[in-house]
């Protein structure tokens, strides 16, 4: 039997507005047969037991989606697997999950019954203290980021100034032209999925674009932040949309309402942007230029400006991050309370029987 393929991505982040999360768009309630909703503290294993599952769910043929944690990338905060309309997701903060159709499409297992509640008893000043840490520390991080978003925004807002509008919308008319070619308006409307490709993360900036970019045609829009490369992915999206076409759309790392890559399974075809953030040699596609449509002439006074705010940029991004290991280091910190007083045994046979019942349904 051929094993699954993966894809790997993001469904929250640490964006210029604090943690921001696309969770109802893992597996969408109209869409799921099953979403098993893991409660339980840091450090009972929830991300393992997602791990397990789905390795053995490859082994069986599944395709799956791991869903990675923004604040860990190396653990995760879903899988999903496509075929079964099912997933597994972290109910946890700071991306608190609850039930909406309980019993018809959504179901709770809580790991922390399986931990010795008495083992907490003389930690509990130590674990609320780490806990405050943690909070404090993942603000410290947003105003960071933060500062790194209004410094690209500078540099948006002065390419913004030198973009030759006109000839852009020519070239965004004739790709949405070419793209749709003979594919009627529908009366059905077409679905969007919103996720994220990338993430800043303790580890840097951490990218699973070229899970995602797989398509026989694949289209990459080069340009500066503020050229515009948005207005032809948002006009993809609505084309889509109109046709009755679903779209898989993929947000910036920064800014969680900034489109950067989307995906059209239906016909084929990727729309990438390709900027120092996500540079991928390993995606070859058609290019197109939007610096070609920037008056180089207008932004000549602001050259130094320019440069500044790249090396600024990439020293307050290299601060967040540094904060963000703080963060981590104090959440590894609060797991070992936690996993000395976990069952684990009970949890292996907790996750066994999920995987028996996967694969039975």
């Amino acid at each position: 039997m051929a094993e699954g393929k993966t894809r790997h991505m993001f469904a929250g982040g640490n964006t210029a507005e604090g943690f921001f999360s696309y969770y109802d768009h893992i597996l969408p309630q109209d869409k799921a047969e099953r979403i098993i909703i893991l409660k339980g503290g840091p450090g009972v294993g929830k991300s393992t037991f997602m791990k397990k599952i789905a390795s053995q769910m490859l082994k069986e043929g599944f395709d799956v989606e791991y869903m990675h944690c923004s604040s860990d990338p190396d653990s995760l905060d879903g899988v999903v697997f496509p075929r079964k309309n099912t997933a597994l997701v972290d109910g946890t903060a700071p991306h608190i999950v609850d039930p909406k159709n309980p019993g018809a499409v959504d179901e709770i297992i809580n790991l922390g019954e399986f931990w010795d509640n008495d083992g907490f008893d003389r930690n509990r000043d130590n674990i609320l203290n780490i806990n405050r840490k943690i909070g404090i520390t993942f603000q410290r991080a947003y105003r960071y980021i933060s500062a790194v978003y209004a410094i690209y925004k500078d540099n948006e807002a002065l390419y913004g100034m030198a973009v030759r509008s006109g000839k852009a919308n020519v070239v965004i008319s004739q790709v949405i032209s070419d793209i749709f070619e003979g594919i009627d308006v529908s009366e059905v409307i077409g679905r969007q999925r919103r996720l994220f490709a990338s993430a800043i993360t303790p580890k840097g900036f951490v990218s699973h674009l070229s899970s995602l970019i797989t398509t026989g045609r694949i289209i990459k829009l080069k340009g500066e932040p503020g050229t515009r490369t948005e207005r032809l992915l948002e006009r993809v999206i609505a084309a889509a949309s109109e046709r009755g076409i679903d779209t898989e759309t993929y947000y910036c790392a920064l800014n969680p309402h900034k489109v950067e890559h989307v995906v059209i399974p239906e016909l084929d075809i990727s729309i990438t942007t390709v900027n120092p953030s996500h540079i991928d040699e390993d995606i070859k596609g058609d290019e197109i230029n939007f610096n070609d449509f920037v008056d180089e002439s207008v932004l000549e006074p602001y050259r130094d400006d320019i440069e500044f705010n790249r090396e600024e940029y990439g020293r307050l991004l290299e601060k967040a991050v540094q904060v963000l290991k703080q963060a981590k280091k104090y959440h590894d910190d609060l797991e070992n309370y936690y996993i000395p007083n976990m069952n684990f045994d009970s949890v292996q046979k907790c996750q066994e029987a999920v995987l028996d019942s996967l694969l039975r349904s």
